[in-house]
């Protein structure tokens, strides 16, 4: 088994680093005061290619891997996680399901303008009644000659506000359950869409999440991803390769985490010694950094899956559950490390602490992926 990244892969995440560096670690903390991130970096992102990454070049992509795409989503994820889960929400749950299901008529319409950072991608998916239950979608639509007219409400979505391009779910007649589902190809800017409210987060807050209405918004027919009643299918692929990207934006989270709190352990000094001379800091440094490298081969292993084209769907939930895990708890040890300054919004484990939680939430909560992953044992 190789464990080594190759040349190329090496390159990738020493330009992605420091970038990150340079233009994303100084403004990380203002990006959570004001709840966005900057268009400036929008731009300075696209031209280095982070919303296109493994996409091929002849859609405006980048052309890499999915390894490529985590080692992305990772780096930059240790600076900042809004920034982080900005572009693994756009690539993997706007972009990669246009890859894998769309037409080459679509491929070729929509994939360049969210390859490019001109629009930003998301997935219309969640309802108040149906987050990780997705049979349960309400949200309807119904054939009007040459185009579908889709009514409902969509809820905790990444990057709605910035009003891109969405793919929506919906179904053909709620008695049908996942039979009933198809999955729609959506300008978020079209009438009869309205964003109803942007959510107050505890973390991430420099991304938007969204909930939205449709009234009788009509939706070309050659917009239609896939197949009609293969919605359920979409939805449930799309999210194994999401699974990634969350779990790569954890990772980070962890890394980011554990190296402020390593290199705090080494400069405060307390009984006249550095904190890090202390066998109980020593063991919280050990454990920190023994649950990442245990999330970090995992994720590896399920983006080198993906890349070669194998069944990952129950190595997706265990490096999403176990990198999750991870993060909230590597977080945690990180603030008690720094004592009453990990408190204090002036050092950066506080808003990673903060950030780490929802990785155990969204892209499936940890107890579906228990679920998933049980299901693949017992089966």
């Amino acid at each position: 088994m190789n464990f080594e990244l190759t040349q190329d892969q090496k390159i990738l995440r020493d330009s992605v680093r420091d970038f990150v560096e340079k233009e994303i670690k100084p403004i990380a903390a203002k990006i959570d005061e004001e709840h966005r991130i900057p268009q400036e970096l929008t731009a300075k992102m696209a031209e280095m290619g982070f919303f296109g990454s493994y996409i091929p070049e002849k859609y405006g992509g980048a052309g890499l891997d999915a390894m490529s795409y985590a080692l992305l989503v990772e780096e930059v994820s240790k600076a900042c996680a809004s920034n982080g889960v900005y572009i693994s929400a756009h690539t993997s749950l706007c972009c990669d399901p246009l890859l894998n299901f769309g037409t080459e008529e679509q491929k070729l319409k929509w994939l360049p303008d969210l390859t490019s950072g001109k629009k930003i991608g998301c997935i219309l998916l969640t309802e108040s009644d149906a987050g990780s239950d997705v049979a349960s979608i309400a949200t309807s639509y119904k054939r009007d000659g040459d185009h579908f007219v889709i009514n409902g409400t969509k809820m905790f979505i990444t990057n709605g506000g910035c009003r891109g391009t969405g793919i929506l779910f919906a179904t053909k007649d709620k008695a049908l359950g996942h039979k009933g589902l198809s999955a729609f190809i959506v300008d978020l800017s079209s009438p009869g869409v309205t964003v109803m409210k942007e959510e107050n987060k505890m973390g991430i807050r420099g991304t938007s999440t969204a909930a939205f209405a449709f009234d009788n918004l009509k939706v070309p027919a050659e917009n239609l991803l896939g197949e009609e009643g293969k919605g359920f299918k979409i939805a449930m692929e799309t999210l194994n390769g999401g699974r990634i990207g969350i779990a790569a934006q954890a990772l980070g989270i962890a890394g980011g985490a554990f190296g402020r709190a390593l290199e705090y352990s080494k400069q405060r000094k307390q009984f006249g010694k550095p904190l890090c001379a202390f066998q109980s800091v020593q063991f919280k440094l050990a454990e920190m950094y023994a649950r990442i490298e245990q999330a970090k081969l995992l994720v590896y292993k399920a983006a080198w899956m993906k890349d070669a084209h194998v069944n990952y769907s129950t190595e997706s939930a265990m490096c999403k559950m176990c990198a999750s895990e991870a993060a909230t708890y590597v977080t945690k040890e990180a603030v008690q490390i720094h004592g009453g300054y990990g408190y204090i919004a002036d050092y950066e484990v506080e808003r990673m602490f903060r950030d780490a939680k929802i990785t155990e939430i969204y892209e499936g909560t940890n107890e579906m992926q228990r679920i998933v992953i049980s299901k693949a044992l017992v089966s």
